[in-house]
């Protein structure tokens, strides 16, 4: 398996894992759906035998193995032994998005065979700790359309063997009132910054706008802030590499999401943009919340 790029697939039932196999299959892996953990060493040695032919595999795993899956951490006692290239990406999503989920496709949940689809997904949850622990990547897919999952993972893996980053960075706003990402690695809050929204002619703007981008960084408080945490980033970035992890999630929330949270992920990705050549990282800067006014933005 060492000349093989390997993407195990896991999460939450309902989470987006069918979904996110298609889109790398889109991108050239050899897709395999429910594998026992314990038979990898074979599938390993069965495409071994294909000389290079086949170079991206991903697997999903997940709890519908069921005593099967108790074998996944001699899984990766043997990937870790064979030193292989892999990486773990976990899909989750809110409880009440995976119930609305669930009632709308009348599916059963792999641990609720008597409907009570909640009771299921607590304690798939429970049973999928550890799994989404040692996860590289994870993606809280409650909030993404089909597309932009699919945009997602294709700039995860379209660059597989070619993207030199070796951190994948997002820097995210949201707001509070509508709960906090579940993939935040860093979460910040600002919402002691000033708030336009109490200002009426600025109220229906976005920190996409310039007006409401002079109001909030105007303010010395918001200055000071910035060059303080955009210094704790950058000396923590190198330590994230160091020890290995590939994705960092920085969530930076006010209290809808419009405003001043919008306005301090724009500066910080952009500040942190300028130095991603020199630093082996790579920086996305998305808004969550945004479009529940005015219709979301993805700003590279």
């Amino acid at each position: 398996m060492q000349k093989v790029k390997l993407v195990i697939v896991s999460g939450l039932s309902g989470a987006g894992k069918t979904q996110a196999m298609r889109s790398l299959e889109d991108l050239g892996f050899f897709c395999v759906d429910n594998l026992p953990p314990s038979l990898l060493p074979k599938f390993a040695e069965l495409c071994g035998q294909y000389q290079g032919s086949i170079d991206k595999i991903a697997l999903v795993i997940d709890i519908r193995g069921g005593e099967f899956f108790d074998s996944i951490n001699e899984m990766f006692d043997y990937l870790d032994k064979e030193d292989s290239d892999y990486e773990i990406l976990f899909l989750e999503a809110a409880d009440e998005t995976l119930v609305r989920r669930f009632k709308e496709t009348r599916r059963r949940h792999p641990l609720s065979p008597q409907g009570q689809v909640l009771e299921g997904i607590k304690e798939e949850r429970k049973r999928m700790e550890e799994l989404r622990g040692r996860a590289h990547k994870v993606i809280d897919t409650s909030n993404l359309s089909t597309q932009e999952l699919k945009a997602e993972i294709h700039s995860m893996f379209a660059g597989t063997g070619q993207d030199n980053a070796k951190l994948r960075m997002t820097v995210v706003s949201f707001g509070f009132k509508y709960g906090i990402p579940l993939d935040a690695d860093l979460v910040i809050d600002v919402r002691f910054l000033p708030n336009p929204y109490y200002i009426p002619e600025l109220r229906a703007f976005t920190g996409n706008d310039a007006q409401v981008q002079d109001y909030v960084n105007k303010s010395p408080v918001t200055r000071e802030f910035l060059r303080k945490f955009y210094s704790l980033v950058k000396f923590l970035i190198p330590h994230y590499i160091q020890e290995g992890k590939t994705s960092l999630t920085i969530a930076v929330g006010c209290t809808g999401g419009q405003h001043r949270s919008v306005t301090l992920a724009n500066r910080l990705g952009v500040m942190l943009q300028k130095q991603e050549q020199d630093r082996g990282f790579r920086v996305v800067i998305k808004h969550r919340d945004i479009d529940k006014k005015s219709g979301g933005v993805d700003k590279k």
